[in-house]
């Protein structure tokens, strides 16, 4: 419920407000223009990078590897774009009979899981191989401002959920470097799928320093036993908020 106004001022969301005034007295104490910024929300600015995990074909209904609903986060992002200067698009890139792929394993089915030389590893369906549709990212997307589509997986031998490091815990992709040269420190992650790209790469970005938030509502899950809940505990754990669009102004 938002209360109302009549100077023309943003009206206040008093859940987020409540939320905020509940960390103690600290906050109740701050100048009132502050307050009222907390309870209205996040207004990105030029540190502020919305980051647009693999929205691709494949993950949408009809993909290869579909996320339900995936498709239907797509306006939710597309509004969300135009709140932000900065915009990154990441996009699965795998090359064909990639090691992630149940079909290069005799014998093994998709969801199994194997080891590899860098540890456990999850067999997926053949997916997002590079330079088909089924790696295109979703024609919806409508961010023509986007500044850099980063892409991921394409080595053969190890597996990528992360958009900032492969699987292997040591191959980086570049991300963290360039968000550091650019000053881009306070990233809002989305996309597919909740519980496994997303979030990975959230986790990783806590851990190189940056500010994290992901956006519940502009997320989809696969939800594999338990993985959707799994991920959001360990992104708690790591630092990373979570927030839905509303939180952004």
């Amino acid at each position: 419920m938002k209360s109302p106004n009549n100077n023309g001022e943003k009206p206040v969301d008093r859940r987020r407000f409540l939320k905020y005034a509940g960390a103690g007295a600290a906050v109740l104490m701050l100048p009132f223009e502050l307050r009222m910024a907390l309870a209205s929300g996040t207004s990105p600015g030029k540190d502020s990078v919305l980051v647009v995990i693999d929205v691709q074909n494949c993950f949408l209904p009809g993909g290869s590897l579909p996320v339900s609903e995936g498709d239907q986060i797509i306006p939710i992002i597309n509004m969300l774009g135009k709140k932000f200067e900065n915009v990154i698009f990441t996009q699965d890139w795998h090359t064909p009979g990639h090691a992630s792929f149940a079909s290069s394993h005799e014998g093994k089915s998709p969801f199994d899981t194997i080891e590899l030389p860098y540890g456990k590893q999850m067999l997926w369906p053949d997916h997002c191989v590079q330079g088909t549709k089924d790696a295109q990212l979703a024609d919806g997307l409508d961010i023509s401002h986007a500044q850099l589509i980063i892409r991921k997986g394409y080595h053969d031998e190890v597996d990528s959920y992360s958009t900032f490091v492969e699987a292997d815990g040591t191959t980086k992709t570049g991300l963290t470097g360039y968000l550091k040269e650019r000053g881009l420190r306070n990233i809002f992650v989305c996309g597919l799928a909740t519980d496994f790209c997303v979030s990975w790469s959230a986790q990783h970005a806590a851990s190189e320093g940056f500010t994290v938030s992901v956006i519940e509502d502009a997320c989809k899950g696969i939800d594999l036993d338990g993985s959707l809940a799994g991920a959001w505990q360990a992104m708690k754990d790591a630092g990373v908020e979570r927030i839905t669009s509303n939180d952004i102004s």
